[in-house]
């Protein structure tokens, strides 16, 4: 792996060995599909090349929650396609589908789009559809969740963790179960995403229930709530 940049500290949308791929597709016909991480949320946490992705873009696709993080000046002049929750097939498919008509397309995540977001899922519909050749594409990183919270908490991360995400939409609970388990018994600092939801209420309270065979009673615990937006709220119980 080579690390990229330049002499004058710009971003200049060229930084990783990936974005050749990207290249020039626009005087060949050829689309572009790039799947970018927006960070935690504020404007300021914004990759620059994640920024420079969205600016050369013709097209933004994303979830409705996650394209109102974008800065209004990024949108302008661009198409806007965007889902509701639970739809993430069909926000991938679209993104899929308008790089294919020769469009440069960005799809947003929060976060990291390779971390429980949409990088994998665009990736499955490219290889099914053997749409690798036909499409330029590339993924761009962005700041993790986890590193937004922890920034928030301080340094719990500063050794080895594990992120464990409470949502069996994908994953069956029983696994998510044994995962919590491996992490707590091997003392792991654990991250944990999607704690709950209308649908999943009493996750949460069995994850805890796991990890109290493991944990001490005054094991310090971090809760953050929209790091980096409106509404913040950061506690730490012991």
């Amino acid at each position: 792996m080579r690390s990229g940049g330049n002499k004058n500290g710009k971003c200049n949308g060229n930084i990783s060995s990936q974005d050749q791929k990207c290249a020039g597709n626009s005087s060949s016909g050829k689309g572009c599909l790039k799947v970018i991480g927006l960070g935690p949320g504020d404007e300021c946490l914004l990759a620059p090349q994640a920024r420079v992705a969205i600016e050369k873009a013709d097209a933004v696709v994303g979830y409705t929650g996650y394209v109102k993080l974008i800065p209004q000046e990024l949108l302008e002049g661009r198409e806007v396609l965007s889902t509701g929750m639970m739809a993430e097939v069909e926000r991938c498919r679209k993104a899929v589908e308008t790089a294919l008509s020769g469009r440069d397309v960005v799809m947003v995540c929060s976060g990291d789009p390779g971390i429980y977001a949409m990088a994998g899922l665009v990736m499955e519909l490219l290889e099914a559809g053997g749409l690798f050749g036909k499409v330029g594409f590339e993924v761009i990183p962005g700041i993790p969740a986890f590193s937004a919270a922890a920034a928030l908490l301080g340094a719990p991360l500063m050794h080895d963790f594990a992120s464990v995400s409470l949502s069996d939409l994908l994953t069956p609970w029983e696994k998510i179960e044994k995962r919590l388990e491996a992490a707590a018994g091997a003392d792991f600092v654990i991250a944990i995403y999607n704690p709950r939801s209308k649908k999943r209420a009493g996750h949460l309270s069995e994850a805890i229930t796991i990890l109290r065979k493991y944990r001490e009673g005054s094991t310090p615990v971090g809760i953050v709530n929209k790091a980096y937006r409106e509404g913040q709220k950061v506690q730490v119980l012991l």
